[in-house]
Parts: structure tokens; C-alpha cells; sequence
């Protein structure tokens, strides 16, 4: 597990080898992740949008960026943690994803980026 505190939002990242929906053959590897967001600050936030950072080992590298995370736009307030699930496919066998979320103070009306940790993703083959 992958975590980092910025801006008083905790991230934790883990990571997961989907090899029922990878083909390898093909140059297909999917992953799923999942992360954790707790709120340290002392006020309420809200999670406005993403922007990812993706690169797999052959160096094709991608950005995704959009409203929230899949599909929802959540708000917490001071201790509340929010998770959730979702999957990337690379070209290799190793890739490495990172980003930032942009949050909303809901107190004060202004935004500020939340890093989201840069993490591996990594077939279990490479691990010998």
C-alpha cells in the first residue's frame, strides 16, 4: 500500500494484478486499484475532479483527467473517509500511475490539489 498526506488529505493506494482480464499475448495487462481518501483538514471538503499521470514500461505515458471519480463528486467533513475501486490497462506488465485530485474547501469556496501518490502496478510474474 502506497499512502501520502497533502493539504490535509490522506491517500492510500493498493494495487492489483486482474489476470482473468489480462492478455498478455496481446500486450493487454489490466489492474484495479483501489484508494482511500480521509479528510485531516478541519473543515468539510468536496473532491471536484482528477488528473492522472499513467506510463508502462514501454513508455507510453497518458493523462485522464475529469469531473470526479467514478462518477461521483463526494464530500467529507473533518474525519470522514471516502473509497472507492477502479482499473487501468497498460501495454506492459509494469506501469506506474500518479495525479492529484482537486478539492473544494467548502467553508471557504476555494480549491486546492491533493497528490495522489505515485504507486506501482505490477504483474506478479516480474516479482522473481
Amino acid at each position: 500500500m502506497t499512502t501520502a498526506l497533502h493539504s490535509g488529505v490522506l491517500i492510500s493506494v493498493s494495487s492489483h494484478y486482474e489476470s482473468r482480464f489480462s492478455n498478455p499475448d496481446a500486450n493487454l495487462f489490466m489492474f484495479t486499484y483501489r484508494i482511500e481518501i480521509t479528510n485531516r483538514n478541519t473543515f468539510p471538503i468536496q473532491l471536484k475532479r482528477r488528473h492522472w499521470f499513467i506510463v508502462d514500461s514501454t513508455t507510453e505515458r497518458r493523462e485522464v483527467e475529469g469531473e470526479g471519480v467514478v462518477g461521483q463528486q463526494p464530500v467529507l467533513y473533518p474525519g470522514e473517509s471516502y473509497h472507492y475501486r477502479s482499473s487501468c490497462d497498460f501495454t506492459s506488465d509494469t506501469g506506474q500511475m500518479k495525479g492529484f485530485y482537486q478539492m473544494e474547501n467548502l467553508e471557504s469556496g476555494e480549491h486546492f490539489d491533493a497528490e495522489i501518490p505515485a504507486f506501482m502496478l505490477m504483474a506478479p510474474h516480474r516479482l522473481n
